[in-house]
């Protein structure tokens, strides 16, 4: 069972304490939950993660279409978006763990032994050849009416006094259902509008989420330490079971 206001107290008095808990003060994000970031101003920030496609491969006609349909993907927008591109170390980490439990389970010994053998290729092409892949994404907000774009004086302070307080946890759990509603139409509003270009899309998960928040701040342990599979977990919020 997991309270998250007594969670954040308890990390708001330890932080002097413990250097980890301090650094987790100066982040923008309170919390993760439901598919969707939750920002300490109360915001909500879904992800989008977009398939990409070869526009020099196309023909004309072609391209001409995919540039009219995203031309009116834009015209559609009538809330701000951010486009990411994230460049990184190519990851086949979940690709060779399935082929050695198939190699294990392969009862032809020349085949089994060919199988591990292409294992360790394709690990030390990774590791010295440095392949990087290329990722896409959306991400959509929905912030609620009180929250304004803070000015150069605002913004510093509350990077110097980082402290989330419990009545501004308070506050967003009680605005989260009703900025999710606006959140969920918006995304669904720019999943439509991408499809109509030809592209795939794909809203993020609470796991998907995290995991890509934390292999960001932490490049080089998030490819040794992976984030569990959160669905697994029995973690229940103050909501689902029934409190206020």
């Amino acid at each position: 069972m997991w309270n998250p206001l007594s969670f954040a107290s308890k990390g708001v008095r330890n932080s002097k304490a413990n250097p980890k808990a301090a650094t987790q003060l100066h982040m923008r994000i309170a919390e993760i939950r439901d598919n969707t970031v939750v920002l300490k101003t109360g915001g909500l920030r879904g992800v989008i993660k977009v398939s990409s496609v070869n526009f020099n491969l196309k023909s004309e006609e072609e391209q001409n279409a995919i540039t009219f349909s995203y031309q009116s993907f834009l015209n559609t927008l009538e809330f701000p978006v951010q486009i990411v591109i994230r460049s990184r170390k190519l990851d086949l980490d979940n690709y060779l763990e399935a082929l050695k439990e198939k190699a294990t389970k392969q009862t032809n010994q020349l085949l089994q032994r060919q199988t591990f053998d292409y294992i360790d290729y394709i690990q030390h092409l990774i590791e010295y050849a440095d392949i990087m892949e290329k990722e896409f994404y959306l991400v959509v907000p929905a912030d609620p009416a009180r929250s304004v774009k803070p000015n150069f004086i605002e913004q510093f302070w509350s990077r110097m006094h980082p402290a989330d307080s419990i009545a501004s946890i308070r506050r967003r759990h009680q605005e989260f259902n009703e900025l999710k509603k606006q959140l969920t139409q918006r995304l669904a509003t720019a999943s439509s509008g991408l499809e109509n270009c030809g592209l795939k899309t794909r809203l993020l998960n609470t796991t998907e989420l995290v995991t890509l928040f934390y292999s960001i701040s932490n490049p080089d342990t998030g490819r040794t330490q992976k984030v569990d599979d959160l669905s697994k977990n029995d973690v229940k919020s103050d909501t689902e079971l029934g409190r206020t």
